[in-house]
């Protein structure tokens, strides 16, 4: 736990939380500031800044769990659709240095809009793309 990160306080208790899942690994709890009814953050209990930094075990339980939150909330909110969002770093939206995924439940008509506008790629850099990402 880091001593100046208040996910790492609010994973592990150090705060009280609207909690609705705990394991030895992550807690989740219910978004301060949510989007829509229901909105849900999975925070690891360790400091991890960002995916890049994650160790991939804990990844991968963090990503089941969210699946089992978006699995209840689908059960018990009726919500028509989930977004399950995770950022990293300031450029891409990552508000809190500690890594945590957002689990949002979707009404129709709910007024958010978690969309980007697709471009039209040139098909010349797409392939030099592809190149220099493939590994």
């Amino acid at each position: 736990m880091k001593d100046d990160c208040i996910f790492c306080k609010l994973a592990n208790g150090v705060f009280p939380t609207n909690s609705i899942y705990e394991d030895e690994c992550v807690k989740v709890i219910l978004d301060a500031g949510p989007a829509t009814k229901g909105h849900a953050l999975v925070i690891p209990k360790e400091h991890y800044q960002d995916i890049f930094d994650i160790e991939d075990t804990t990844l991968a339980n963090a990503m089941k769990v969210a699946k089992k939150v978006a699995t209840r909330m689908q059960d018990v909110l009726n919500c028509d659709g989930v977004n399950i969002v995770q950022n990293n770093k300031e450029a891409a939206g990552q508000t809190v240095p500690h890594f945590h995924i957002h689990v949002i439940p979707r009404y129709k008509n709910d007024g958010q809009n978690i969309l980007w506008d697709p471009k039209e790629p040139d098909e010349n850099e797409q392939k030099a793309l592809c190149e220099k990402l493939k590994f």
